[in-house]
């Protein structure tokens, strides 16, 4: 399995120590852990943003019906000047 170093300052080292002791773990896999959360919460944001493109794309008529100021076609209305 590929690894990665990582520096982290004097506190950061003690702070993660500690927080291992405290759940019983050991830093490798309290920072693991640490990491594979956030990996896991960046994909459901970005599947989450995909999700919410496609609905608008699939709704973009109800959208403009509702909420005419916001249009791009004001906004493109002036480049034609």
């Amino acid at each position: 399995m590929p690894a990665l170093n990582v520096e982290f300052s004097d506190r950061e080292l003690e702070d993660l120590r500690q927080i291992a002791k405290e759940r019983g773990t050991s830093m490798k896999a309290l920072v693991r852990e640490a990491a594979a959360a956030d990996i896991a919460r960046h994909r459901a944001l970005q599947e989450g943003a995909e999700e919410f493109r496609r609905f608008f794309a699939a709704h973009a008529d109800e959208f403009a019906a509702a909420f005419p100021d916001d249009e791009p076609a004001a906004r493109s209305a002036g480049r034609g000047a």
